[in-house]
């Protein structure tokens, strides 16, 4: 992905994205997406998929390290805490003129606004967790977390 999607598609991707369920099983299936388009990419990234507290699917790459699982926890703490996708809070904080760092008074060695974490939304229940992928430029990260998501819900008939 060369340029960064606009705001307006950032939101459509997530009402696009929500999912009727999200178990145990569909986890292990997203995150097995994910290392099958990492690996065809050579990606050499880290993925982590989680539901409330829990960590359901983590995996580590050739090429990555512990820095992508660090950026992994940041990236998701901004998913948590705005229920939006790390790319796009980043992105609502630049149309304003200005940085997530800047403005939006959250300790930048605990949350970071850049592309790869998106929140896993069930239908009638909300955002429940996340999916997020560290390892490229953060508008790759979030276009594999996209593709995967789309995936994953063209394979239960949506």
């Amino acid at each position: 992905m060369s340029t960064a999607p606009e705001i307006t598609e950032l939101e459509a991707q997530e009402a696009r994205l929500a999912l009727p369920h999200f178990t145990y099983d569909d986890a292990w299936v997203l995150g097995s997406l994910l290392v099958g388009l990492a690996r065809e990419r050579r990606a050499p990234v880290a993925i982590d998929i989680r539901r409330g507290g829990q960590q359901l699917f983590h995996c580590a790459l050739p090429g990555s390290s512990a820095d992508n699982d660090a950026w992994i926890d940041r990236k998701r703490r901004v998913v948590e805490r705005y229920g939006e996708s790390s790319f796009l809070v980043g992105a609502r904080f630049r149309a304003k003129g200005t940085t997530f760092e800047q403005s939006s008074r959250l300790d930048p060695d605990r949350f970071a606004a850049h592309g790869g974490s998106f929140p896993i939304v069930v239908e009638g229940a909300g955002v429940i967790g996340s999916v997020t992928v560290s390892g490229l430029p953060q508008a790759e990260d979030h276009a594999m977390v996209v593709e995967a998501l789309g995936r994953l819900l063209d394979g239960f008939g949506g």
